[in-house]
């Protein structure tokens, strides 16, 4: 019986993210067209109207479990704390630890703060921490021993630093309006409740850097829809969004296992622009799968189940010791792939077991599933020179199989356009 061989998986995919909602270069696409940023988030946010939103101030956690840390100003910071007492500070450095000690403050020159602490700068101008300047005020808060750093910013000044960091600058306006909107309509919808922060600061939710992550054309972007939202059934929609869809946007359910009537799979002719909008082939050896997918027994082969969205929902691990279902969404964080918009490949030479006598017939057998035009090769001179064999029988599933005659220890692969499977060692008796 042969053993099943060392297994290649050859990945071909579309697209970069998840594939929900709006495709920024889908969005840049459109714009190129003359597409207004309405037309943009009505195409991806199906069913959706544009609203208005209430003036609010959000709460940006953009650091935790510090020991300490640096806040400037180029004028006076106001303090108060938790008891209310208010602290004049001189401009300057100001360097705080969990104990709150605030230098330079009150009659004595030390004041020790009850947190949380609010620190809020002259009319105008802005506070830096670490070195980088934010709008609105920063509240410290000491908890067990560290100290959490949050920015208590207008929604619309957070915006001006979100825009230039998820989507180039450089594109065009409505491009912009239409992501400055989605960013907008997204820190509303993902507000955390029950906790002292709504939003993170990174790509948990959206990137924000402040005032260092502001463009002048991006923050045009902004004021030109200053305070639109996406609305659906009256509510704020979710508005999900990523980098590119190779040709089709995907629906939530399919995805994020939730259904949103207004997240559903689109058609993306625009996304053509996009350099991701095909990728591949992408080589994955079995073992790398093994190890990323945490299974303790050899991968020999990896069957993708494709959605009508045409991305991968969950994928069948099969090992020599059996299967399993692992979900879709690890090909992109587990084994570093663009996307779950994928076709996955298969190759695999199975080894025979023990010697077989000179010039006997031999079948060998093996997977090449989802390549191009697979034909076996051998080499006899330890593998830096190959020859065709011939093509290989295939059936429904992918399995192939060649019957070969060697009359001495011979190296044996599959050939396709897009890969080589690894070569197997079929030893001949004398």
């Amino acid at each position: 019986t042969p053993t099943p061989g060392e297994a290649l998986f050859v990945v071909s995919g579309r697209g970069w993210g998840h594939g929900v909602g709006m495709s920024q270069y889908g969005a840049y696409g459109m714009a190129l067209e003359g597409r207004t940023d309405a037309e943009i988030l009505k195409h991806f946010y199906t069913g959706t109207q544009l609203g208005r939103a209430s003036s609010k101030k959000l709460r940006v956690l953009l650091a935790e479990g510090r020991k300490a840390v640096t806040i400037s100003s180029q004028g006076a910071i106001t303090a108060r704390d938790a008891s209310g007492t208010a602290h004049k500070i001189p401009k300057g450095v100001l360097t705080l630890r969990p104990n709150l000690l605030l230098v330079g403050a009150g009659a004595t020159g030390r004041v020790r703060a009850a947190s949380p602490l609010l620190l809020r700068p002259r009319k105008g101008r802005t506070l830096t921490f670490d070195g980088h300047p934010f709008r609105g005020d920063l509240e410290l808060q000491a908890q067990g021993g560290f100290l959490n750093v949050i920015n208590v910013v207008p929604l619309d000044a957070y915006i001006q630093g979100v825009v230039a960091n998820e989507m180039p600058f450089s594109w065009p306006a409505e491009a912009l309006e239409a992501q400055a909107i989605a960013a907008r309509t997204y820190a509303l919808a993902s507000i955390v409740k029950g906790k002292p922060y709504h939003l993170f600061a990174d790509v948990r939710d959206q990137v924000y850097r402040g005032v260092e992550g502001e463009t002048d054309k991006t923050n045009a972007a902004v004021e030109a829809t200053a305070g639109k939202v996406v609305m659906h059934g009256g509510k704020i929609a979710t508005t999900f969004y990523f980098s590119s869809s190779g040709g089709k946007t995907a629906n939530a359910e399919d995805v994020f296992g939730t259904a949103y009537p207004y997240l559903v799979s689109r058609p993306d002719p625009w996304d053509k622009a996009s350099p991701h909008h095909r990728w591949g082939p992408v080589l994955i050896g079995a073992r790398t799968v093994q190890a990323k997918l945490g299974g303790a027994a050899r991968v020999v082969d990896l069957v993708g189940a494709p959605t009508p969205s045409s991305r991968v929902k969950a994928l069948t691990v099969q090992t020599v010791a059996g299967s399993s279902k692992v979900p879709g969404v690890l090909l992109r964080t587990s084994l570093g792939l663009r996307s779950t918009y994928v076709t996955i490949g298969v190759l695999r030479l199975d080894r025979p077991s023990g010697r077989v006598p000179a010039g006997a017939p031999l079948m060998l057998t093996g997977v090449a599933r989802g390549l191009t035009s697979p034909v076996l090769a051998s080499s006899i001179d330890g593998g830096s020179s190959w020859k065709p064999v011939g093509p290989l029988a295939r059936d429904a599933n992918g399995g192939v199989s060649h019957v070969v005659m060697p009359d001495r220890t011979t190296r044996y692969r599959i050939q396709t356009k897009e890969a080589t499977s690894p070569p197997i060692l079929v030893q001949v008796a004398n």
